[in-house]
């Protein structure tokens, strides 16, 4: 009888795993469903539940179904992680290049993932679903078009929305009003505002219907309002009331006393790229720090180290969005929209907090 014979059943092969059989290994992988992770047969990892373990040929069939390597599995996590990182941004190519939805199946077959597996490796190396990716980078594009002055519709399904229906059921979270008043300037939308002082200078907290839609810190409490202003020049700028004032309150709180999350539902705006960054930013553990090319890296974009940077200096959320904890490869300080100065400040209170 051939060794591939000896293993061909799958009371065989659980012996083969309980026995840590390295014959074995170049003949099936077992994976265990509870905690998604495939093995070879003589792995010194804890023995699993029988009931838990579900047998495979070969690792690419473990793959397919979902499963992903184990750390102990010999020289495959370097590879494999390179591997997906490729498949991500394929993935994410393909998005962009077609217009319309794209039902998942369709774009985990373009780049051989199963359906599962795809959709919660994009989420953890993106920071967003596919789906969420698709109509954020299409938001993009009908703001581009909306700036070009494409009419409303033309600007909506040119964007790649199927209709104008589609699109107004998110319009609210890609643009934050209708196109419309996005293109007025924010004509007829109300914000409401509020100038403080804390210890690193004047801020300003900007509230719309939807969330937190700015933190500026600064020296001038009137260029903090200029640039807030300067985003929806036709908005209504409403002075915070008492209530308002409590939000403001808690901002500053949270910059002089640093907090693992400031928990404030926020209005954030920016392209697909802009809010993968962005995400991946508010993961950051309070009192750590990162560099460029690791958020690069996390969001499935290792060479756009360049455009992380812009990214960081794009937000209009200080402290919600902690760009101050991205810092070169060297773990030196560079550039911060708000000042290096309050960037090594800020840096240096949530060290001492930790």
């Amino acid at each position: 009888m051939s060794k591939k014979n000896l293993w061909k059943t799958n009371e065989k092969r659980w012996q083969a795993i309980v026995e840590r059989d390295k014959d074995a290994d170049s003949h099936f992988v077992y994976a265990v469903r509870t905690t998604g992770i495939y093995c070879l047969p003589s792995s010194t990892a804890r023995l699993p539940k029988r009931e838990n373990v579900i047998f495979f040929d070969n690792e690419s069939d473990a793959k397919q179904q979902g499963y992903r390597p184990s750390k102990r599995l010999p020289g495959s996590q370097p590879e494999q992680e390179a591997s997906n990182l490729a498949k991500i941004a394929q993935a994410c190519r393909y998005i962009e290049q077609n217009e319309g939805y794209l039902p998942l199946e369709s774009i985990a077959n373009h780049i051989g993932m199963s359906p599962f597996y795809f959709h919660r490796l994009f989420k953890a190396k993106i920071g967003l679903t596919p789906k969420a990716y698709a109509d954020a980078y299409r938001g993009q594009r009908l703001r581009n078009n909306l700036e070009q002055n494409h009419s409303v519709t033309e600007a909506i399904l040119d964007a790649g929305f199927n209709s104008s229906s589609r699109f107004y059921e998110i319009s609210s979270d890609l643009l934050g009003m209708t196109p419309k008043i996005w293109r007025a300037g924010g004509k007829g939308v109300q914000i409401y505002f509020a100038l403080g002082i804390c210890s690193l200078g004047h801020i300003l907290v900007a509230q719309s219907k939807k969330g937190i839609c700015a933190i500026l810190l600064g020296n001038d409490p009137n260029k903090l309002l200029q640039e807030v202003q300067d985003k929806f020049p036709q908005a209504e700028f409403i002075g915070g009331d008492p209530q308002f004032e409590q939000i403001i309150a808690q901002v500053v709180g949270f910059i002089e006393t640093p907090e693992a999350e400031l928990k404030l539902p926020l209005d954030i705006r920016g392209t697909a790229f802009q809010q993968r960054v962005w995400l991946a930013l508010r993961e950051i553990p309070v009192g750590t720090t990162i560099s460029y090319a690791e958020i690069a890296k996390r969001i499935g974009s290792p060479k756009a180290i360049r455009a992380v940077a812009n990214a960081c200096a794009a937000n209009m959320l200080a402290v919600a969005i902690p760009c101050h904890r991205v810092v070169r490869n060297d773990g030196s300080l560079s550039g911060y929209r708000w000042g290096i100065e309050r960037k090594r400040e800020l840096l240096m209170r949530e060290a001492k907090k930790q």
